[in-house]
C-alpha cells in the first residue's frame, strides 16, 4: 500500500506539532506536505516582553524546521479547496491532490477598539515602547488595558499591564496610573477560581485596579467609550486584537471565518478534513490549545493510514505562564473538571509558555538546548522546554 498523502495548510504551532505526531507514529505510513507563505516560524509569547527588555521572539528558518520535521515544504498561500475531488489550489493557480488535509492556517488580528494601541506582536513594538517613553517623561499620566468582549486569549493583556506598571515604577513615573478594563467576571477568570484569585491578589498589591463586567467600544479624545455608552478618562489606551479566520473557498466557515470540528478534529460532516489551532471555532486561540488540537488530529490521522494507535479526543487544558515583570506565576486548569492551580513555582516542567508534547522538545534540539530533569520530588509533569533563556530569574539552571 502507498503511503497516504497527507497535506497540511499552514506552518504555525498546529501544524508542526501535528507533523511530528504524525512522523512520530505513523512514520513511512504516511507522506506530508505543508504549505504555507511564511520562511520562518516565529516562537510568539515572548513578544509582550520585547518592548520591556525581558525577552525576545525566537525565530527559526522554516524551510530547515519541516525538513527536519520529516516533511516537504512548498511556499504558497492556500486559496481554496474542492472538498469532493481532495484537492488544494494555492494563489499562483498551483493544485494539489491529498488523501487526508489538515488546515491549519491560524487567524488574522483585526483592531476592536478603534483609536486604541492595539498590540498584536512585534510589529507594534515600537509604538509601545514609545508609549512608555512618554509616560516615563510625564506627558501621560493614566494608561487603561482594555480587553476586547472577543479577545480569544487574555493572558497578554495582563502582562502588558502588570509589567508597564513596574516599568514605570522602576523609572520614577510613579503618578502615571495603570488600570485595567474588562468585560470578565473575574481577571483572567477562564483559569478557574484559585487561578483569579491569585492574579487579582497580584493586581492589588501591583496597585492596578480592575473594572470588570466592562465592554470597550472606541477610545476617543481622552476617554475610554465603554458599554453602553459611558466613559472612562484615559490619556491613552492599549488593547488586544480579535481574530479572524482566513477565507477559504469552499470551506464551510462561519461568519467570523472558524471552522467546527468534533472532539477529533474533524471538520463536521467530513472523513477526510481536519482542522486544529486557531482557525477552529474553539474559542479559546493559544499555543498548547493548539497543540492538543493537533496531537488529537494525528492520532486519528495516524490511524487511518495504518497505525497501531487509539485515537484519544481533544480534552483541553489550560496553562498559562504570567509574566509579571519579576516572578511569574504559573496558572493551570482543566475547564472539564472545574480544576483551578495557580503559583510562583512550576506546575509543569520544563517551564515556559507553549506546552507541546512533540513541538517543545524538537524546537529544543534545533536551539541545541538539553531537556532537563525536573526538581526533585516533582515529576516530569509536562513536555515543555525552556525556550526563553533570557529569563534568567526562572529557568531550570536558575532553579
Amino acid at each position: 500500500m502507498r503511503p497516504l498523502t497527507v497535506l497540511i495548510a499552514g506552518a504555525g504551532v498546529a501544524a508542526l506539532e501535528a507533523t511530528l505526531a504524525l512522523r512520530h507514529l505513523a512514520d513511512e505510513l504516511v507522506e506530508i506536505e505543508l504549505v504555507a507563505p511564511e520562511n520562518e516560524f516565529a516562537y510568539r509569547p515572548m513578544s509582550v516582553a520585547e518592548p520591556f527588555k525581558q525577552g525576545e521572539v525566537r525565530r527559526f528558518p522554516l524551510d530547515r524546521l519541516v525538513d527536519a520535521a520529516g516533511a516537504r515544504l512548498r511556499h504558497g498561500a492556500l486559496a481554496g479547496v474542492d472538498l469532493a475531488e481532495k484537492t488544494a489550489t494555492l494563489e499562483d493557480g498551483t493544485e494539489l491532490a491529498w488523501d487526508v488535509l489538515l488546515l491549519a492556517l491560524g487567524t488574522q488580528p483585526t483592531e476592536a477598539v478603534p483609536g486604541a494601541l492595539t498590540f498584536r506582536g512585534a510589529q507594534d513594538r515600537a509604538a509601545l515602547v514609545e508609549l512608555l517613553a512618554d509616560a516615563a517623561a510625564g506627558r501621560i499620566r493614566s494608561i487603561i488595558f482594555a480587553l476586547p468582549t472577543m479577545a480569544a486569549w487574555p493572558l497578554p493583556l495582563y502582562e502588558l499591564a502588570l509589567m508597564t506598571k513596574l516599568h514605570l515604577e522602576n523609572v520614577g513615573a510613579t503618578r502615571t496610573s495603570v488600570e485595567i478594563v474588562t468585560p470578565e467576571a473575574r481577571p483572567l477568570g477562564v483559569f478557574g477560581q484559585a487561578a483569579s484569585d491569585a492574579v487579582e491578589q497580584l493586581l492589588e498589591l501591583r496597585g492596578i485596579p480592575v473594572r470588570t463586567h466592562t465592554t470597550p467600544a472606541v477610545f476617543r479624545d481622552g476617554a475610554l467609550v465603554v458599554v453602553p455608552g459611558l466613559s472612562i478618562r484615559a490619556d491613552r489606551t492599549v488593547t488586544l486584537p480579535v481574530p479572524q479566520g482566513l477565507p477559504v473557498a469552499g470551506l464551510p466557515q462561519d461568519a467570523r471565518g472558524f471552522v467546527r470540528t468534533d472532539e477529533h478534529g474533524l471538520l463536521e460532516g467530513q472523513a477526510d478534513v481536519y482542522a486544529a489551532g486557531d482557525m477552529t471555532a474553539f474559542p479559546l486561540k493559544q499555543g498548547g490549545i493548539a497543540a492538543q488540537q493537533a496531537d488529537a488530529a494525528a492520532e486519528s490521522i495516524a490511524a487511518t493510514a495504518g497505525a497501531q494507535v487509539s485515537p484519544q479526543p481533544f480534552r483541553p487544558v489550560l496553562r498559562g505562564l504570567l509574566l509579571t515583570g519579576l516572578s511569574p506565576q504559573f496558572l493551570r486548569a482543566n475547564p472539564l473538571e472545574a480544576a483551578s492551580m495557580a503559583d510562583a513555582e512550576a506546575l509543569w516542567w520544563p517551564p515556559a509558555k507553549i506546552v507541546g508534547k512533540h513541538l517543545s522538545p524538537f524546537l529544543a534540539s534545533q536551539l541545541g538546548i538539553s531537556v532537563e530533569a525536573p526538581p526533585a520530588g516533582m515529576g516530569a509533569l509536562d513536555v515543555e522546554v525552556e525556550l526563553e533563556r533570557s529569563h534568567g530569574d526562572w529557568s531550570p539552571a536558575a532553579r
